[in-house]
């Protein structure tokens, strides 16, 4: 089917993602504010990524792991003077605001939810920057940089891998700077549009993709982890897989023949074999056939393999561009 055709028979929103520039509402993404002397050192180790060497205006992705190296949840990180900021997946909300509380011991750490009185709206798509420009909203150029707008932020990270930046900004104002996106050009988009554009693009996220039953390495997400930074809670388990090239699966993008997607948790195969479990999956609609995040054996993890479900043609792909 011809990509434009397709794309005018869906909504603006997820057509915005892939196109233009799409507003979403985020607000129930957790955020964590960590002040005191101590906040830097305490989240260097107890989190895969290398806090301590941020400087205000930076920021990283990273994931919390409990001593088994399983992962407890992921966060984008932004430094600030004063504090630091973990943005994460609502539901991880209770169990990272208590699972910081447990580790602040003798530490000078202060920590504080503030998910209800700091909105997070996303602009995202291709022409995101142009969208925000137009409002006259600094654009950051690092990645997981921020940069103030009046008494907003702006930092460049998205949720669906279509690229744009998140806006942090005090709940009251909420409202009025949806307003103002969607005036200046971008469409709002749905929940499920961007579930379909992010797994689309081959960015899993924590609750669904990927949960405490996963290790770093098998979720392919290499990025939230710096392995010079020294010892932090779970290392020793990364270590040892990192050592010993000691995983048997890989989260990977497939491509599927079909127009129904199937359940999570349906396997994959590769003759009699099970060679993959799908973790989620969406009909594309600019594709016209299923897309899924799966768990691939790494015997089969190599771009090109064909796999099946069921009578369709399954093939397992890199992450799109």
């Amino acid at each position: 089917m011809d990509l434009s055709s397709n794309l005018s028979r869906i909504g603006r929103g997820y057509r915005a993602l892939r196109e233009g520039a799409a507003a979403l509402d985020l607000s129930e993404r957790a955020k964590i504010r960590v002040t005191g002397e101590d906040r830097a050192r305490l989240l260097h180790a107890m989190t895969t990524n290398h806090v301590q060497k941020l400087r205000p205006g930076q920021g990283c992705y990273l994931f919390f792991l409990n001593a088994q190296g399983r992962i407890l949840a992921d966060a984008h990180l932004f430094c600030f003077d004063d504090h630091l900021l973990l943005d994460l997946e609502p539901e991880t909300r209770e169990k990272m605001y208590e699972h910081l509380e447990r580790y602040i011991i003798a530490d000078d750490v202060t920590i504080e939810d503030q998910t209800d009185s700091l909105a997070t709206i996303a602009v995202e798509g291709p022409e995101a920057g142009k969208v925000l420009s137009a409002m006259g909203a600094p654009l950051p150029e690092q990645g997981h940089g921020w940069l103030s707008w009046t008494t907003r932020i702006v930092a460049r990270t998205d949720s669906t891998g279509s690229g744009g930046f998140f806006i942090f900004v005090p709940a009251a104002e909420k409202a009025a700077l949806l307003k103002e996106i969607e005036s200046a050009g971008a469409a709002p988009a749905s929940q499920q549009e961007a579930r379909v554009a992010r797994i689309e693009h081959g960015r899993p996220r924590y609750g669904e993709e990927i949960t405490e039953r996963y290790l770093v390495q098998e979720t392919g997400q290499m990025h939230a982890v710096n392995f010079n930074k020294g010892c932090y809670l779970g290392q020793e388990i990364v270590e040892r897989v990192r050592s010993r090239a000691q995983i048997h699966r890989v989260l990977m993008r497939v491509e599927i023949d079909s127009a129904e997607a199937p359940a999570a948790g349906v396997k994959l195969k590769a003759g009699d074999a099970d060679a993959a479990e799908i973790a989620s999956a969406v009909f594309s609609p600019a594709l016209g056939k299923v897309v899924a995040l799966a768990y691939v054996r790494t015997q089969y993890a190599e771009r090109g393999t064909k796999l099946r479900l069921n009578a369709a043609q399954a093939e397992v792909i890199p992450a799109a561009a």
